[in-house]
């Protein structure tokens, strides 16, 4: 599927729909939604981003290769800023547990990517803020 017709939010739905019912990964690409830099960019959909239609329900589903992105940004075939590195980091992290030094993946987040942050620990731990825990 082409991604310069397809739009940043049939892209997060898609992703979404693949990763329901598995919070960590829910986690991950909720990072990826709400810090919107990766997914806007045309290199980082054709190279690590794959759509498929599910023949039985006629809708997109959307998984991202997170081994392959953390690969191109080790090889620094992902030009990005320090912050956009952390957030893409961490998001491996969440998916499929790809190690990330901590102290070095927040160090530096601006305020709202912390919050963003916070927000998709909770969804991680089943969580989602403001709900009970029980």
């Amino acid at each position: 599927m082409p991604f310069l017709t397809t739009r940043f939010e049939d892209v997060a739905t898609a992703l979404k729909r693949c990763a329901d019912g598995v919070p960590c990964l829910l986690a991950a690409v909720e990072l990826l939604i709400g810090h919107r830099f990766w997914l806007q960019r045309e290199d980082f959909l054709e190279r690590f981003v794959e759509l498929d239609v599910d023949e039985a329900t006629g809708r997109t589903l959307g998984w991202v290769d997170w081994t392959g992105a953390v690969a191109g940004l080790t090889s620094r075939r992902l030009v990005c800023s320090d912050g956009q590195r952390q957030v893409l980091a961490i998001a491996a992290s969440l998916a499929e547990g790809v190690p990330v030094d901590l102290r070095d993946a927040v160090c530096g987040l601006d305020g709202p990517t912390i919050a963003l942050l916070v927000d998709v620990v909770a969804v991680a731990s089943g969580h989602r803020q403001g709900q009970p825990s029980w």
